[in-house]
């Protein structure tokens, strides 16, 4: 029987779950924009608030669905996964309560104390932004600030690296968030490792590392990602064996503490001197990691979404021996003052090798119109970093006028900078 599967959401991470859903499942989608590349593949596709658990109920019902799966964080947070189960639709994502591992930083930090999960950097919480900011002027080392709730990727600043103290206490002072965590700066390279949680049991997929900063050369403010690769095997160039072990640990522990946790936990990690140190958990897949991870799966996505609905054991996850490079097009500004509500214009064929992932774009009538946020991304595939860079970096000639990207990432002597740097942290090479 083939499975009637509703998908929530309409960015880059939800086309790339729609592209490896719609070969084995009758598909359906909701989202706040026209998502072009999503509506290809689906067989239906209705315009919905991603908060508007009322509405994607009722289109689920209205397309009988058998299960559905949630892409953005914005849909955990306001519960549209418990009204679905409510509803009688198995739903591949947490309850809002198990989704505030990532919606409200503050639980998370202190969810990690309390149960001892490994990784955990020294914090402190405040409830009003008077207190933080005083505190991040009085403390001695550098500190990493962070809003509580959810920022889309853009709301955390680093003193030491991306500002200095006196900016990082106006930056809180005058952000207009009221809820803090203040932790201890973390130093090393970060990356990502995204599993697959149901029925008690963890799924690890290969390890991404994500390019969060708007220009070259790891410069500028902070964006939702702006690209990200993938290698060969499970680990990554700068990593050690034992680094990637760690983190599917600290996952396993996360999972043992959250017993009633089902969905993506995606586990953003910093490999330091001192070893691995958790950055920050989410309850759904990474955008743009999503793009680097699902393509190259080879198990079904939907065998793993219907044994988790049964009560099964997950499949054992198998994957392409293939790098992954991943590059975004963005609007002029993004993301500090993007332009949005520009028509633009993209040449798919252009694309070649790489698939193209559309992302917060709104497909109308006349064409197709930019938002504030990211356009598409183009994902190039190869036996190698270096060769998936490549294609990548010729695909990216899809993106029209009005649009930029980042054409280091994944680059030999990008990846190299993040090799030699972890290795002059660890005092040595890395194997």
């Amino acid at each position: 029987m083939t499975e009637t599967v509703l998908l929530v959401g309409g960015g880059g991470r939800e086309h790339a779950i729609a592209d490896a859903l719609a070969d084995d499942t009758e598909l359906y989608a909701c989202a706040s924009n026209r998502n072009p590349g999503i509506a290809r593949l689906a067989a239906g596709f209705a315009e919905r608030e991603e908060r508007d658990a009322d509405g994607i109920v009722a289109y689920a019902e209205s397309v009988d669905a058998d299960l559905a799966v949630i892409g953005p964080e914005s849909a955990l947070e306001a519960g549209v996964a418990d009204d679905l189960e409510a509803a009688g639709v198995y739903t591949f994502g947490p309850s809002a309560d198990a989704a505030r591992i990532e919606t409200d930083k503050q639980f998370q930090r202190r969810f990690m104390a309390e149960e001892s999960i490994p990784g955990c950097p020294a914090f402190e919480t405040f409830a009003d932004a008077a207190a933080a900011a005083d505190y991040v002027a009085a403390v001695e080392h550098d500190v990493a600030v962070k809003p509580t709730g959810l920022t889309g990727g853009k709301g955390v600043r680093v003193t030491g690296d991306q500002l200095s103290r006196d900016e990082a206490v106006d930056y809180v002072r005058e952000s207009g968030y009221d809820e803090w965590v203040i932790e201890e700066r973390l130093v090393g390279e970060e990356f990502t490792v995204q599993a697959f949680v149901a029925n008690g049991e963890v799924r690890p997929t290969p390890a991404v590392q994500d390019h969060k900063r708007a220009y070259e050369g790891d410069e500028g403010p902070n964006t939702g990602g702006m690209g990200s690769y993938s290698a060969p095997e499970r680990t990554l160039p700068f990593l050690e064996a034992s680094d990637y072990e760690r983190a599917v640990e600290i996952l396993e522990a996360t999972v043992d503490a959250l017993p009633s946790y089902e969905g993506i936990l995606y586990g953003q990690f910093m490999a330091t001197a001192d070893g691995v140190q958790v950055v920050e958990f989410n309850a759904r897949f990474g955008d743009p990691e999503a793009t680097n991870t699902l393509p190259v799966m080879e198990t079904p996505l939907v065998d793993v979404l219907t044994t988790a609905r049964d009560g099964e054991s997950l499949p054992e996850l198998s994957f392409a021996e293939t790098a992954t490079v991943c590059k975004y097009a963005v609007p002029e500004g993004y993301p500090t003052d993007p332009e949005s509500g520009a028509r633009i214009t993209v040449d798919e064929e252009s694309a070649g090798d790489a698939r193209l992932f559309y992302a917060s774009v709104d497909e109308r009538d006349d064409g197709l119109y930019t938002t504030t946020s990211r356009a598409f991304a183009v994902v190039g595939t190869g036996p190698s970093i270096a060769a998936a860079e490549a294609v990548a970096s010729d695909a990216v000639g899809a993106a029209g006028e009005g649009l930029r990207h980042r054409s280091d990432v994944g680059t030999a002597a990008s990846v190299q900078r993040r090799v030699d740097h972890l290795a002059e942290l660890r005092g040595g090479t890395v194997e």
